[in-house]
């Protein structure tokens, strides 16, 4: 669930779902029948929280970038524009990120369009 209890549906591949059974069995013997079913916990088997996400991805981020904005948002826009890149469409980007409306989606065209223009600029200086 997401911003306003808004469903989001996120795609699995086989690999993945395999890893995450596999995580589910090491955090079932480590923490025991849980009250509540949530997929990732903190260090004490408590849900995990918004601010120790973040802490991670930033930290996780600070290991491979020295770009300023470090966090969870920044890796949500980054998935977009490759997908944009890579010629999803902006209504399958838009299903896959939970958006509203096509708007909200489209603040991602921008940004490959200024890429766009930097190697259009670069390969044509002249231009």
């Amino acid at each position: 669930m997401g911003k306003r209890q808004k469903e989001r549906l996120i795609p699995v591949p086989a690999k993945l779902a395999d890893l995450i059974i596999h995580y589910r069995q090491v955090r079932d013997q480590e923490f025991g029948e849980l009250q509540e079913p949530h997929l990732l916990l903190t260090i004490k088997g408590n849900q995990l929280y918004p601010r120790l996400v973040y802490r991670i991805v930033n930290e996780a981020l600070g290991l491979v970038t020295t770009a300023g904005q470090r966090s969870p948002h920044v890796l949500r826009h980054t998935y977009a524009t490759h997908l944009l890149n890579q010629g999803a469409g902006l209504n399958a980007i838009k299903e896959l990120l939970g958006h509203a409306s096509l708007s909200a989606t489209q603040v991602y065209t921008h940004t490959v369009f200024e890429q766009l223009k930097q190697i259009y600029n670069k390969a044509h200086p002249r231009a």
